[in-house]
Order: C-alpha cells, then structure tokens, then sequence
C-alpha cells in the first residue's frame, strides 16, 4: 500500500490506505476476525482469509437477515470488542460489515477492503451503514465509521463494466460538490478512465475521499453541511426503491437524480445554467440515462420515507455552480414539475 490519508470522524480516526493490491492477511486487529464477501469477492479474493462468511450478491442481501448471519458468525467464532469484522467487496458488503459491526458487543473493530469503484470514492468512508428495510433504501442504519480502509485499485480490472460505472456517477457528484478539477478531469480523460488507468483511478479515488473526509470530519451525523453529499440520493434513492431495488444500479440511478436535481435547481432559479449544460453533457458523456420514465406518483410513496424529510418537506441538495451545492427545503409542486417535464 501508498498513499495514506486519515480522517478524524465522530470521535474516530479512519485510516484510508490507497494501492495496488489487496492482502488481507496484513490488514485488520490481532485478535478473532471474520471476514465477509459477497460470492463475486470471495473467489476472487477469499483464498487463505480467516473465518470467512459468504452472502449472496447484489442489493438483495442487504437485509437484516444477512446482518443476523454477521453477527451469529462473530459469536460462534467467540470475537470480542478487542476482534474485527473484515467486510471486502461494494457498498452493499461494507454496509453490511459496518452495520453489524456497530451492533456486535456495541461496537468491534472495523476494517473495510472496498473491491468496486463506487465502494472505493463513497460508500467507505464517513461511517453511514444501513440496510434496507420492507422495500425502502437504507431504511435501517447507524453511524459508525471504519478503523482501516484499504483500497487496492487493482480489483477495479475485474469489476463488470455497468459496476464501473456505477462508480463514476458517484465521483461526478463529489466533484460538482468539491473538486473542480476532478470534474475536468473526469470529462477530458474520459478514455483513460475507462481503460482504466490504474494511477488515473487512484487519483480519483484519492480525491473523492478527500472531499467527502473534510465534509464529514466537520458533520459526521449530517447535521448541516453532510446533506450536500446527499446530491442526487434523494431522487435516486426513491427511483431505486419504487422499481423493486432491483432495476437501476446505485450508480445509475444518482445519476439520473443529479440530473433531475440540477433540473430542480433551474425550475426554482438556483442553478446557473452553463453550469447545468455542463453537467448534462458530463452525465451523457458516461452514457448515463436521463430519463427514468417515472412520474412523481411512482416515487411518492418512497420519497415519503426519505430520511432527509422535514416537517413534511424534502431537503434536496441543489448544485448551484461549480463546488457550490446547498441544501433547500422544496414542496412536492416543484418536485413534481420537474418529473413530469
């Protein structure tokens, strides 16, 4: 492992470790581990590791019993709070391992082993862990940041294309919030990007982190000013959980919420618009989909639930400009508007 980085989030330090390969024998507390990989991660990287548990793949197994099948493993192996859970594949397996672990004897050790893009720039760092919850997203979920994040960009060259993808919709949202010159580079080496140029990929890695890890060093609850990574969530959480968690990727479907957010921000005269061109075009550039073909009766119901919900209102983050998102409390009339155009 290389470069390091280390953010101090709600009373913990998380070390974040970026590099090319992943040993997992090197990582983790001295004491009793389990480590948990969805099927995909552990016959890629499972050969050797300590009292393995394998879940199924995809955001199916994102659900309490696969948190229960966690927690039973830790007691049977006899973990203490002085052991760790080792959780190695995408978001849906670190939040898993991040939420058990903040359950098991109240709180163990935690190291995470992001394997897929979106995992590597989002999902590892700032403690957010959930599950879903009778068909609604991240439902159910706690604050509880990792120890040790180890990044080994070498397991992107095995990641499915529409993964990777997946994964860019991600960095595109941190770099509109915090890095402009992330966007730039997103948008001008777009073809060593999806060749996947290892450096390249660690510098984006690299810089997401650092981004998202000044935002939740400052809010690590999301209190204020943790809602703007929150761009393009609220819109693609609900398209997520009203096609059933099972049609749109993660990825896919902020995407189309950045859209639909920077859209809100032109409806209600926030957003400036060369901005927005600009946005739209680094989106299709991705190929991404703009339009789900869903009216707001279809996300009523999930956008109900949404977690950000206020007094009845939905708190959207809005990107205004370059580096410049702020988060405004919106009646359903305007969010309406713009699904329905």
């Amino acid at each position: 492992m290389s470069a390091g980085l280390r953010f101090a989030v709600g009373g913990r330090t998380t070390e974040v470790r970026i590099g090319e390969s992943l040993d997992l024998a090197g990582i983790g507390e001295a004491g009793a581990r389990v480590t948990v990989f969805d099927q995909r991660t552990y016959a890629l990287f499972g050969s050797g590791a300590e009292n393995p548990l394998v879940l199924a793949p995809g955001e199916s197994a994102k659900q309490w019993a696969s948190a229960e099948a966690i927690l039973a493993r830790c007691a049977a192996v006899g973990i203490g709070r002085d052991g760790c859970l080792i959780g190695v594949g995408g978001g849906v397996v670190c939040d898993l391992a991040a939420f058990s672990a903040s359950l098991y004897m109240r709180g163990c050790g935690l190291v995470l082993a992001p394997t897929t893009l979106l995992a590597m720039v989002d999902a590892c760092l700032g403690g957010k862990t959930g599950i879903d919850f009778r068909g609604y997203k991240n439902l159910v979920g706690t604050f509880y940041p990792a120890q040790l994040i180890v990044i080994a960009t070498s397991s992107l060259r095995h990641l499915p294309q529409a993964e990777f993808l997946s994964g860019i919709a991600e960095a595109i949202k941190t770099a509109i919030i915090g890095d402009r010159a992330l966007f730039e580079l997103l948008r001008d080496r777009k073809a060593e990007i999806a060749a996947r140029s290892e450096g390249l990929l660690a510098e984006v890695v690299g810089r997401c982190l650092a981004v998202k890890g000044r935002i939740v060093e400052e809010d690590p609850t999301e209190d204020g000013i943790r809602a703007q990574l929150n761009l393009g969530h609220t819109f693609g959480h609900a398209l997520e959980s009203a096609t059933g968690l099972s049609q749109w990727r993660h990825g896919e479907a902020v995407a189309w919420g950045i859209g639909r957010a920077t859209a809100l921000g032109l409806r209600l005269g926030l957003t400036d618009g060369r901005f927005a061109g600009e946005v739209e075009d680094i989106l299709r550039l991705y190929g991404f989909r703009l339009d789900a073909g869903v009216r707001f009766s279809d996300l009523a119901s999930a956008l109900a639930r949404d977690k950000k919900r206020r007094g009845g209102r939905l708190r959207l983050a809005i990107p205004r400009g370059h580096c410049e998102v702020v988060v405004r409390e919106v009646d359903e009339g305007a969010i309406a508007g713009v699904l329905e155009t």
